[in-house]
C-alpha cells in the first residue's frame, strides 16, 4: 500500500525495552509482502509518530521481522519517509569516510542519549513494501537512521556500538527519568 496510506491508517503499539530477546538477535527475513505486512508497517508509523521518533524497526513492536520505517530530515532538510524490508547497509571506506559524532537515542531506550560516532553519510539497499527492490543514501539524521535501524534488524542496538562506561552513563539517564515513560508507552 502507498506509504501516505501507511501513514493514516496505523495503530500505535507499545515499544519493546532493550533486554527483551527479539532486539538482540537477528531478524527473520520479509518474505511476504501481503496485509499482514503493510499492517506491521502502518502501526510502525503511527508508533513511531506517536513516540516522535525518526525510524522505528519492527522489532521494536515486537514483530520479529527485517524491516523498518524512517519519517526524518536528511542532510539538506528534506523530510524522507518511507519502508526498507531486508536492509542491506553500506558504508564508505578509506578516503570517502568521514565520521560525525551526535547524540543517539533509541525509542526502545526512552529518555537516554548518548555521543556516538557514525559513518557522515550511508547507503541502504533492500525492498519498498511492494517487494521492490530500492536504494537509499542520505547523510544528516537520516543516514544516521539508515544506520541505527539497520543495526536493529541485525540485533544490535546502538549501546553495544558504545564503550562500557559510555554504556553506563547511558542506562543510569534512562533510569533517572524511566518513571516518565510507562510500560505501555507510547500510549
Amino acid at each position: 500500500m502507498p506509504t501516505a496510506e501507511l501513514l493514516r491508517i496505523g495503530t500505535v503499539r507499545t515499544i519493546v525495552r532493550w533486554g527483551d530477546p527479539v532486539l538482540h538477535r537477528r531478524a527473520k527475513r520479509v518474505t511476504d509482502f501481503g496485509d499482514d505486512l503493510q499492517e506491521v508497517l502502518a502501526d510502525m508509523f503511527a508508533t513511531n509518530d506517536a513516540a516522535q521518533g525518526a525510524g522505528l524497526a519492527a522489532q521494536q513492536i515486537g514483530v520479529d521481522l527485517a524491516a523498518f520505517i524512517y519519517d526524518c530530515p536528511d542532510e539538506t532538510g528534506a523530510r524522507r519517509v518511507g519502508v526498507v524490508c531486508n536492509p542491506e547497509l553500506e558504508l564508505p571506506v578509506g578516503t570517502f569516510r568521514r565520521l560525525e559524532s551526535a547524540d543517539e537515542g533509541c525509542l526502545s531506550l526512552p529518555g537516554a542519549y548518548h555521543e556516538l560516532a557514525r559513518p557522515a553519510v550511508s547507503t541502504c539497499r533492500g525492498y519498498d513494501q511492494f517487494g521492490e527492490r530500492i536504494e537509499l543514501t542520505g547523510g544528516g539524521t537520516f543516514g544516521r537512521c539508515l544506520q541505527h535501524e539497520t543495526d536493529h534488524t541485525e540485533g544490535i542496538v546502538f549501546g553495544d556500538r558504545l564503550s562500557a562506561r559510555s554504556r553506563k552513563q547511558l542506562y543510569r539517564m534512562f533510569q533517572d527519568g524511566a518513571d516518565q515513560y510507562s510500560d505501555e508507552w507510547p500510549n
